[in-house]
């Protein structure tokens, strides 16, 4: 069972991982679409719905993965995890099926519009369908993170005689105080990733001589976006849902943070080794009373520290969880920096010559898909060993009847599949970009 349990894990990992390049890039894309859309209208410019229509080829190429690749997710949970399934169904299958009913066709329909309708639509009516794309993607990030959200602080329900859960109240689960600020911070996520991507192309397009014209557009827009967009992940977002953690999970927070004993102002750590030998951090770099400050607004506050939870309730994996955390806020910080220099020299007219900046842009693009992908990770590693924090276990949410083998299986065919859907998404996306936004108009 336990090895079970093991691989039920990694291939669900592995799975949600993978499925989440895609949505991060489509909900993000989607903003800057719409911005790229006001622009040509006010302007006049037809080169800004040029670049509106080449990005919304980008996004259908992404939609359409993150489809193919989230339908087996959703069966995981009758295959690989039907006692969570029967546990938790009648809560979280209201918001999945929402997400399904409402917002996946509303994006998806008005995606055909805007690729398709323009002519008929006219320019205001083609706008509104880039609204309603961008309002279906990102109430469908709002259906799975309040699905999330529940998992990690769940609210608004009863317990029936059986021990199942069932949903005693609609408005308590859309409005759980863990999942506000959990869905600004991962939607701004997105758009720091969206705006990485077209940043990075635009860089592409000056550093190559080709298609300067929408280079230029592609980088103004994008470092704008950018750095709005990154400094809202860090501030409010971020230190906001890091509160939701000291209060709702306080000892994630201390296994996130490497506080191994409770302290009145506890320090924050920025580099060092978790040693789980000696329970302590080996060669610290520290702020003395940052982290009770950050947490509480208050420099001497006390924070607890792991050895204030029974172990059996320490996170299952407490060095990949604060690596997971310091590398997700290492980089944020990093993104600023990047965006802060981008938006300072397109002020000074600069950015489009200073190639330097131009290539540390175009290879930056990887790194917020790393960002968010630890983002994730932390949220998830933290809750462990819940599967539904404080009421039922992981070890106790996997299908009895599946065996270890079975699985494993399964994760070896998903990890062959996923490869070649990788290898097309590529190649999809690159012969676009190579395309470039118009083969007509010259540049």
């Amino acid at each position: 069972m336990e090895d079970a349990l093991i691989i039920d894990r990694l291939q669900f990992a592995f799975t949600i991982m993978f499925h989440y390049l895609f949505p991060q890039l489509t909900m993000g894309l989607s903003l800057i679409i719409v911005v790229l859309k006001i622009i040509a209208l006010k302007t006049g410019n037809d080169l800004y719905n040029q670049s509106a229509r080449f990005w919304a080829k980008i996004f259908a190429v992404n939609f359409a993965m993150g489809v193919v690749t989230g339908i087996p997710m959703e069966f995981q949970f009758g295959t690989n995890w039907a006692k969570f399934s029967v546990f938790a169904g009648g809560v979280i299958g209201q918001t999945l099926a929402m997400e399904g009913l409402f917002a996946f066709f509303l994006e998806s329909s008005f995606l055909g519009l805007f690729l398709f309708g323009e002519k008929r639509l006219g320019q205001i009516g083609h706008l509104i369908s880039a609204i309603l794309v961008f309002t279906g993607s990102w109430l469908s990030g709002f259906f799975i993170i309040v699905t999330n959200a529940w998992m990690q602080h769940p609210v608004g329900f009863t317990t029936d005689a059986s021990g199942v859960v069932q949903l005693a109240s609609f408005w308590e689960l859309l409005t759980n105080p863990w999942a506000g600020w959990q869905y600004a911070h991962n939607m701004l996520g997105s758009v720091v990733t969206a705006s990485f991507v077209v940043s990075a192309v635009g860089a592409f397009y000056l550093l190559s001589k080709k298609g300067e014209d929408y280079g230029r557009i592609f980088l103004k827009v994008g470092v704008m976006v950018g750095l709005v967009a990154s400094i809202l992940v860090a501030f409010p977002t971020g230190d906001k849902q890091g509160q939701n953690v000291a209060k709702y999970q306080p000892v994630t927070l201390a296994a996130m943070e490497g506080l191994f004993e409770t302290k009145d102002g506890a320090e924050l750590v920025l580099i060092g080794q978790p040693d789980m030998a000696k329970l302590k951090i080996d060669n610290p770099i520290h702020i003395p009373h940052l982290l009770s400050f950050l947490t509480y607004y208050r420099w001497k506050a006390e924070v607890k520290g792991l050895d204030a939870f029974p172990r059996e309730d320490w996170p299952d994996n407490i060095p990949l969880l604060y690596y997971s955390y310091h590398i997700m806020v290492g980089l944020g910080t990093i993104f600023i920096a990047i965006m802060a220099v981008a938006v300072f020299l397109l002020w000074r007219k600069q950015l489009f010559s200073a190639n330097w900046l131009l290539w540390i842009i175009m290879l930056s693009f990887p790194f917020p898909y790393l960002a968010n992908t630890t983002g994730w990770m932390t949220a998830e590693l933290g809750r462990q060993p819940w599967l539904v924090y404080g009421l039922l276990r992981t070890a106790d949410g996997i299908s009895p009847t599946v065996s270890a083998g079975n699985a494993l299986f399964t994760l070896l065919g998903f990890m062959g599949m996923y490869t070649l859907l990788g290898l097309l998404f590529l190649f999809l996306v690159f012969r676009e970009i190579n395309h470039g936004p118009s083969r007509t108009v010259s540049t």
